[in-house]
């Protein structure tokens, strides 16, 4: 294989992605960089005017990009979304199941113990990640099942790699979605077509609207005492920045990892390689 086909994986010309929670951070940075490699862009959210602030950046980029109403919790509404989809791009090539997040309420935390963690937040943040993971899988899935190709990424954590203290809710769904990619790479290769490949990312600790509380102070800005072990625990010594997923993406997404399926790849600045000595 010659160098010019090797840059033509990652041409994404003439394909579909769509990318569920695609106005936050993580899903907004990885939206831009798909959109810059030519593909056709569904930002799915269940407040698009959230996305507002990528259009001036998907607005100069070589490929299309739309921002569509989703629920990643109702199958019904996304089962209309993805024929939306469809109706404007023809088809859809790939899923970035990017809706997901923790909440202070689901949180173990000073005067908030374990056993008092309300059975509504803990249930929510299941439902969130999990079942927002599996249900668009549901609907796309069976549209790529019955094309007999494509390809899905979600999202799973460090925190499903290491059991991290108080964010227990958040750890046991994230640590569900790594089973399920697993589960559902080989249910889709072995019934349908080994040409649909599903695979995960686990970011490690990017400072985001849900975890901000956790790991600065709000007042100063500063490092709590949970984000210094954090840094302290990382071999680069620093928190990443959503375009650290990029290259990683790009790469599961394309035909480069065309013999990869079923894994969950850390992108973590070494975090899950420390022992801590």
């Amino acid at each position: 294989m010659n160098l010019d086909a090797v840059k033509g994986m990652y041409d994404f010309t003439g394909r579909t992605v769509v990318i569920t929670g695609g106005a936050g951070i993580l899903g907004g940075e990885i939206a831009c960089a798909l959109a810059g490699c030519n593909a056709n862009v569904a930002i799915v959210d269940r407040d698009p005017a959230l996305a507002d602030r990528l259009l001036v950046r998907l607005a100069s980029t070589a490929g299309r990009a739309i921002v569509v109403y989703g629920d990643v919790l109702k199958q019904d509404v996304l089962q209309k979304t993805a024929e939306g989809i469809v109706g404007e791009f023809g088809r859809i090539d790939c899923l970035i199941n990017a809706a997901g997040g923790n909440s202070p309420r689901a949180t173990v935390g000073p005067g908030l113990p374990f056993f008092d963690l309300p059975d509504e937040a803990i249930r929510k943040v299941f439902d969130l990640n999990l079942l927002g993971t599996v249900l668009p899988c549901q609907v796309i899935g069976k549209m790529m099942a019955e094309r007999k190709e494509g390809v899905i990424m979600n999202i799973s954590s460090m925190a499903a790699f290491r059991a991290l203290t108080r964010v227990v809710a958040y750890s046991a769904a994230k640590a569900a979605i790594s089973n399920f990619t697993q589960w559902l790479a080989v249910y889709m290769a072995q019934e349908y077509s080994p040409n649909i490949r599903v695979n995960a990312i686990a970011p490690g600790f990017f400072l985001t609207e849900q975890n901000r509380f956790l790991l600065t102070e709000q007042g100063t800005g500063n490092l709590t005492l949970r984000g210094k072990k954090i840094i302290e625990h990382t071999p680069m010594g620093r928190f990443g920045e959503p375009d650290d997923l990029l290259g990683t993406v790009l790469w599961l997404l394309s035909p480069a990892s065309r013999f990869v399926t079923g894994i969950v790849v850390p992108v973590d600045g070494g975090f899950s390689a420390y022992s801590g000595v």
